[in-house]
């Protein structure tokens, strides 16, 4: 590990913060990156080995800027072998309820910033032939939940994406390994936007009774290293994925008796 570059988004908290703290303790070089260059840097001064992690702040909204900021990484330690597509936004709303202004920032967000992050390094491992993507998308990737429709959508997405990505790229020696975590202790219902775009401002007991964030961060680098295409962590929400594979119907009446919110 010592010598692999290891760049990640939504590394300002939660699940992106611990992984660097995991990281940078193995000794990896970390390029952080997330909007807020003041939390970025408060991370890595929680971290192991502060002089092996730059801070590069980045906004996954500006799509259309992600080869300026391949460019800077790339500059960092002259190469990035594993990118960690960790950032993005959840949702609690109904579908009633939210404006399109809301679907459209947890698509930009969650799936096209992501895609235009890749796309815009993808050349660089297609050239050295070697290279990994590890994706942090969700169990709600793999099956729908009330009240987080455009972060479903936006997590599918990233699934059907990936997936054709490991297709086309398998020639080049690039890795893709999905994450579906269900709840995690993170802030994450706390910053999902409601139907009108604010914060939700408040946490749920799903979330707050899900995987301790150092544990998950530990399975998922586990993962990472034994290239795994696809993994989902969680607790009884897990389930839903293997249930849907029986039946939707089953799977419907299961998450409706829930009553999750």
């Amino acid at each position: 590990m010592k010598k692999n570059v290891i760049w990640i988004t939504g590394a300002s908290s939660g699940i992106g913060a611990e992984l660097a703290k995991q990281y940078a303790k193995e000794g990896a070089l970390l390029i952080l990156s997330a909007r807020r260059e003041k939390a970025l840097q408060e991370v890595k001064n929680s971290c192991e080995h502060q002089e092996n992690i730059t801070v590069l702040p980045l906004d996954l909204k500006n799509f259309n800027s992600m080869a300026q900021y391949v460019e800077k990484a790339l500059a960092v330690y002259g190469s990035v072998d594993l990118l960690i597509n960790n950032g993005g936004v959840s949702q609690r709303s109904l579908i009633a309820d939210t404006k399109m202004e809301v679907y459209q920032e947890l698509m930009d967000i969650n799936y096209m910033g992501t895609v235009a992050l890749t796309k815009a390094l993808l050349p660089y491992f297609i050239e050295r032939k070697k290279g990994h993507f590890a994706v942090v998308t969700s169990v709600m990737g793999k099956f729908g939940s009330p009240f987080r429709s455009g972060y479903c959508g936006a997590k599918h997405a990233l699934h059907g994406f990936f997936d054709v990505l490991r297709m086309e790229h398998e020639k080049d020696n690039v890795d893709v390994t999905l994450i579906c975590p269900g709840f995690v202790q993170t802030n994450v219902t706390i910053n999902a936007l409601t139907g009108t775009g604010e914060r939700l401002n408040h946490d749920d007991p799903g979330t707050q009774n899900g995987l301790e964030v150092a544990f998950f961060c530990r399975k998922m680098i586990r993962a990472i290293r034994n290239k795994k295409w696809e993994v989902s962590f969680g607790k009884k929400e897990k389930l839903g994925v293997f249930v849907k594979r029986f039946s939707q119907k089953l799977l419907h009446a299961i998450v409706m008796r829930s009553n999750v919110r």
